[in-house]
């Protein structure tokens, strides 16, 4: 079979012999009366738990509001404005509301990249900054120890509305609801604290209850309160079919359900070979980020198999203390000793690279210089079909292979036969 994949902003050819694809998983397609941004709007006047925004802002309150960076999908640009309008309901000046980009431990953004996220006229009409991690306020510690260092401008606002995405997160369980506080707007030192839970069996993708990652992340929110989100559920374009806006709990765990319907995929048997796909830009712009598919790819391949992870990664690894672990290391067991040991942020990435390659080796297809892919324990090619070429090579011509053109949205499961 002729397939595409999703590679930065075009795509790969690849042809998988019909006897040996076992499935290509894709979302479920789920029927919705409205999507876009008629759906943002209906969830603003609709909200779960909580009253309009419009009803509980009063006007003069400095009000932020809170939304992703470059390296996710959320359209802002289609949901601030809907936000904004709902504001004005309340008469709310221009001058009371600052967008807060939620960089959480990644770059800063340029002016033209600001001005991408939101579009020019709302750039040029509302104040947009970067989260600063140097400029913050201590809210309190969380009861397992992670300290609530926030952004100062989130800190001091006095209404904070969150905008994110739901989608599965390899060890959060989902995103979006109150990631907007924490990590988004947190300082570096709490990001490391509240992620070194990662190591925590129960920290997995798809689990709320009982995952202390998660747990840590709501906690947080009780002494940097966040008043309302708006979340909504992309699908494999990028487009808006869900969304849900109130309370930053109860709006959240039904945008959670949502995703369960579309994402969470019934699997009978692991493949020998999984190829895996951030499904393109901006999601692929680095190994950092493209690390998320390889996250769940984990669950579809056996034990001794390959995934072929495919992202163009031009931007390259994504966080320096990320590079100096993987490329500083003498082993994969030593990366997974030394967080153990030394819980760093962006170090967990490393390790969560080093604890797939324990179970499956793995054929980065990417941008990056091959000599040093090498150098991080992982092959190195230029197409997906090359990689597949010399993965049959090695599992020889019979290996089965699944192919998840949408690997950070799409969760396998394994069923019991």
């Amino acid at each position: 079979m002729k397939l595409q994949i999703g590679f930065g902003a075009s795509t790969q050819d690849i042809d998988v012999p019909d006897t040996n694809l076992i499935g290509i998983m894709k979302p479920e397609k789920v029927e919705t009366l409205v999507t876009g941004v008629k759906a943002v709007i209906n969830s603003l006047t609709q909200p779960i738990e909580s009253p309009r925004l419009s009803e509980i802002i009063k006007p003069g309150e400095k009000i932020v509001i809170i939304t992703s960076d470059i390296t996710r999908p959320l359209p802002s640009n289609k949901i601030i404005p809907a936000v904004l309008d709902e504001l004005c309901i309340a008469n709310v000046h221009p001058e009371d509301v600052t967008i807060v980009f939620a960089l959480g431990g990644h770059r800063k953004h340029t002016k033209e990249e600001m001005v991408k996220l939101v579009g020019k006229d709302i750039y040029n009409r509302i104040l947009c900054v970067d989260s600063d991690p140097d400029d913050f306020v201590y809210m309190g510690t969380t009861g397992t120890g992670t300290p609530v260092n926030i952004t100062r401008i989130v800190a001091e606002a006095e209404m904070r509305i969150g905008i994110g995405n739901i989608e599965y997160h390899y060890f959060a369980g989902y995103s979006g609801g109150a990631k907007a506080i924490m990590p988004g707007v947190s300082t570096r030192s709490a990001i490391q604290s509240n992620h070194s839970k990662m190591v925590q069996p129960e920290s997995t993708a798809g689990r709320i209850e009982g995952n202390p990652v998660r747990q840590d992340i709501e906690e947080a929110i009780k002494y940097c309160p966040l008043d309302f989100i708006v979340n909504v559920v992309l699908d494999e374009h990028k487009e808006i079919i869900y969304a849900v806006a109130g309370h930053p709990i109860y709006a959240h765990r039904d945008g959670c359900r949502f995703i369960d319907k579309i994402y969470r995929k019934n699997l009978s048997r692991y493949a020998d070979i999984v190829i895996a796909s951030q499904g393109g830009e901006p999601k692929d712009l680095n190994l950092y980020q493209t690390q998320k598919a390889l996250d769940n790819a984990k669950h579809a391949v056996r034990p001794g198999g390959i995934i072929i992870l495919v992202g163009s990664c031009r931007e390259g690894m994504g966080d320096e203390v990320f590079e100096n672990w993987m490329v500083n290391s003498d082993s994969v067991e030593s990366l997974i000793q030394r967080i153990q040991a030394d819980f760093q942020l962006g170090g967990h990435k490393a390790a969560a690279i080093a604890l797939v390659l324990q179970r499956a080796d793995i054929y980065l297809v990417s941008e990056m210089e091959q000599e040093f892919v090498r150098s991080i324990f992982l092959n190195p090619y230029a197409t997906v079909q090359s990689a597949l070429r010399d993965a049959f090579a090695k599992l020889g011509n019979n290996a089965t292979v699944l192919v998840m053109p949408y690997a950070g949205l799409t969760l396998p499961f394994l069923i019991d036969k």
